[in-house]
């Protein structure tokens, strides 16, 4: 406790009260830079390897692990400025301490997110929060003592097709309130409900997610949908090829439709049906669920119901692998009628349950 304890009375003195912004750290002359093409860093995501010294991703959720030895760390991160004044938000979370979030605040920034520690082993996470319409991120490297091998990533793997729920969209007002700020300010992917279901059941995670995005069609003048963009690495300029083979879930969970709200059920069915088709033909295995919406109000929440049962009933004709999953009720505390992060926790645990039952993990 003395260490965690100091650690983050050393965080606060370094970088003010959270969320932590990108600041030039002390110079010491015992930490090495080493670059993202390092063989030890394990990466999961959506991500453009083109440049391997400068890998490139826009999804909310990718993250990146490393295990460094030494009491301080640095994290060398671009940011693509979208706009010219966008900055991403990036959870940390260093052994079992509790995440954190900082922002960058340029282009290019070196950023403190570990002081004070033990000077003995310690494991980071480092995870986009904000999602793709705030531009991309290119992790640099870490600065540390040394790193050192990790074990071997989770077994199991989650994927989760979504909106701006699944993104984590409006979920976290623990420094920004709703209506203050910028409107990524209340991102968290981190804390959304599928990397917390893939935790609790020690799996990997991919949030293919963009806020916005229906299945046939999409709120708020976005461009795209769904099934055009399911293959991309850069989901919401439907731009770079995704390679499916670079990551194999073993579940996949679709939770789309609150943007499409009520359609013609014909046109709907056919085409939800044709978009699990699409998905079956690159995960020949996985188990596939169909969500509600978390934050459909009860008119769409009961047309989904109605489709999805359809939808499962004749899908599983011949292929018994989809099911599908109605949460108990309307999530919508948070910014914009969007889950918070208690509720987040709430889906979490409905569907990690049912992921687990119907599993057997």
């Amino acid at each position: 406790m003395k260490t965690a304890a100091f650690f983050f009375l050393t965080m606060l003195l370094i970088t003010g009260p959270a969320p932590l912004r990108a600041k030039t750290p002390f110079s010491n002359n015992e930490l090495r830079l080493f670059t993202a093409d390092n063989p030890l860093y394990q990466y999961v995501g959506r991500i453009d390897f083109s440049n391997k010294k400068l890998p490139r991703y826009w999804s909310p959720g990718v993250y990146i692990t490393a295990k460094f030895k030494g009491s301080e760390c640095d994290l060398l991160v671009n940011d693509q400025e979208l706009w010219g004044k966008n900055h991403n938000y990036i959870e940390i979370r260093i052994d079992d301490q509790q995440p954190f979030k900082i922002q960058t605040t340029q282009k290019e920034n070196v950023i403190r997110i570990a002081a004070g520690l033990s000077a003995g082993e310690h494991v980071v996470v480092i995870c986009k929060n904000t999602e793709s319409n705030i531009g991309y991120l290119e992790f640099v490297g870490l600065r540390c003592e040394k790193l050192l091998p990790l074990p071997p990533k989770p077994v199991r793997k989650i994927e989760c097709f979504g909106n701006s729920i699944t993104c984590g969209t409006g979920a976290d007002q623990t420094d920004i309130p709703c209506g203050k700020g910028v409107w990524q300010d209340q991102h968290n992917a981190y804390l959304s409900y599928g990397p917390l279901v893939a935790r609790s059941l020690h799996a990997q995670w991919v949030l293919s997610a963009v806020s916005g995005i229906g299945l046939m069609h999409s709120c708020c003048n976005l461009d795209v949908v769904m099934p055009q963009v399911y293959d991309k690495i850069e989901m919401r300029g439907d731009s770079i090829p995704w390679n499916f083979n670079n990551y194999r879930p073993d579940v996949v969970t679709v939770c789309l439709g609150q943007n499409d709200g009520v359609q013609d059920s014909t046109v709907f069915c056919n085409t939800y049906i044709h978009f699990i088709k699409a998905l079956r033909g690159h995960y020949p295995r996985a188990q596939i669920i169909l969500l509600t919406s978390p934050m459909g109000d009860a008119t769409l929440t009961a047309v989904l119901k109605r489709y999805l049962t359809g939808i499962k009933n004749e899908v599983r004709k011949k292929d018994k692998k989809v099911d599908a999953y109605f949460y108990s009720k309307q999530y919508a505390h948070g910014c914009d009628y969007h889950p918070d992060l208690q509720e987040h926790r709430q889906i979490a645990f409905e569907l990690g349950t049912f992921i687990k039952k119907k599993m057997k993990w």
